[in-house]
């Protein structure tokens, strides 16, 4: 059962405002690839049974650590996913439309890691079915609120020569993807909001939290965001993009959270890094300096209460 934390008085009446007049719990659907149900990490069946995985994979993921979080300021969602593996939004256009053609409350829109896999960084198809799904929703729901999630850059892609991105710095794939999905917001009146995890790895990386290039090994007091292909994120990393799809949806701070974070501690990650991770999160969301100084803040012990 998901421990309630009641921080602060925007926490304990957050429910309220975020429920609907009917009563009933706002719906949220989450289209992606396993970028989104948490590929390669402990994240992947992290509390499936409580999302509905509309492809019946059981898996958790983003949305199940998102699930989590709301839960944990007080807030009820009902969370559904509907994911394939190494897929765009032109293919689940092609082939899940009918799936998630409903009226949602709220809808996470994730392309390829790349956008377009036959052009790397080439927005255009991007642009075009993340268009189509805000056009979809919005005659099932027009008060339906949609964002698109920048993901990360990607290692393989950045230090190979192989590369799209080859020879640029680590933070340059997430900061053209991050571009990228804004033009396809801006392209489309009902696209309300893009979720910046690429720009929130960037941020743990330049505050000394995270590190720049697992090719040459992790750093003494470091994280490694990405999982051991160099491509997916690791569990730190999912964890990492839930808190900021949190801040998105919610508006709420993740650092009422604090060390006892429930989802960190039963995915292995320690108090300290919980607090540290929420404070990038949060730091990015608002615009803050993302330096050692406001990320680090004040020593938390992990040692557990006895």
């Amino acid at each position: 059962m998901a421990v309630r934390l009641i921080a602060s008085l925007s926490f304990g009446t957050a429910l309220l405002a975020a429920a609907p007049a009917s009563g009933a719990a706002p719906t949220i659907l989450f289209i992606g690839n396993s970028f989104t149900f948490g590929g390669h990490a402990a994240a992947w069946k992290y509390r499936a049974d409580t999302v509905h995985d509309l492809n019946h994979g059981g898996v958790g993921g983003v949305p199940a650590l998102f699930k989590l979080f709301a839960d944990e300021a007080g807030l009820d969602y009902d969370v559904s996913v509907e994911t394939s593996p190494g897929k765009t939004l032109e293919w689940h256009w092609q082939h899940e439309k009918s799936v998630v053609d409903r009226a949602w409350d709220h809808v996470v829109l994730q392309d390829h890691s790349v956008l377009d896999p036959a052009h790397p960084g080439d927005p255009a198809k991007t642009i075009d079915y993340a268009g189509r799904f805000a056009r979809l929703f919005t005659a099932r729901n027009p008060k339906v609120e949609i964002s698109l999630t920048a993901t990360w850059s990607r290692p393989d892609y950045t230090y190979l020569k192989s590369g799209h991105w080859y020879g640029q710095p680590i933070t340059a794939m997430a900061l053209d993807l991050q571009r990228d999905y804004e033009r396809a917001a801006a392209a489309s009146p009902a696209i309300d909001k893009v979720n910046p995890v690429g720009r929130a790895f960037n941020c743990a990386i330049a505050a000394g939290l995270g590190d720049a290039n697992p090719y040459d090994g992790i750093d003494a007091g470091k994280i490694d965001l990405w999982a051991y292909d160099f491509h997916h994120a690791s569990t730190p990393g999912y964890y990492l993009t839930a808190l900021t799809v949190f801040i998105d949806i919610t508006g709420k701070d993740p650092r009422a959270f604090g060390p006892k974070e429930q989802a960190a501690a039963e995915l292995g990650i320690s108090p300290t890094d919980a607090v540290r991770l929420q404070r990038v999160a949060w730091a990015n969301a608002h615009g803050m300096p993302c330096t050692r100084a406001e990320i680090g803040g004040p020593k938390v012990s992990d040692r557990p209460d006895r």
